[in-house]
């Protein structure tokens, strides 16, 4: 089956960088749009940014200019760059994709989801 796993959160200070990755493996016919949400501690989970197969990318305003989103195509992957990190982005970051999978009776697309990896920004 279709998985997608989170990697590269960790802790860092005011102002550092970090950078995430969401590599996704499985019987995989294509991705669509791939998305980085976040979810703090008693608040509701957040949208980030989108990338789509074109390289065409929207961020939310909170992320606007630190963050950036690519992915390799080819390795199935994307990644969220984050710099000028701030305490108010301290979550877990969630990756999402729109799959198409292979089964043996054919085709199937839905939303697949990571299971977060935790970003802390702390002095």
């Amino acid at each position: 089956q279709v998985q997608l796993v989170e990697s590269g959160g960790g802790l860092v200070q005011p102002g550092g960088s970090l950078s995430l990755s969401c590599a996704a493996s499985g019987a995989i016919l294509n991705i669509d749009v791939m998305a980085w949400y976040r979810q703090a501690p008693g608040n509701q989970r957040e949208w980030v940014a989108d990338i789509y197969p074109s390289g065409h990318t929207n961020y939310a305003n909170s992320v606007k200019g630190r963050f950036t989103i690519s992915r390799d195509n080819a390795k199935n992957t994307a990644y969220l760059q984050m710099s000028d990190l701030k305490p108010e982005d301290t979550a877990v970051y969630y990756c999402s994709a729109d799959i198409t999978i292979v089964q043996s009776v054919g085709t199937i697309r839905t939303e697949y989801w990571g299971q977060g990896t935790q970003v802390t920004v702390s002095s």
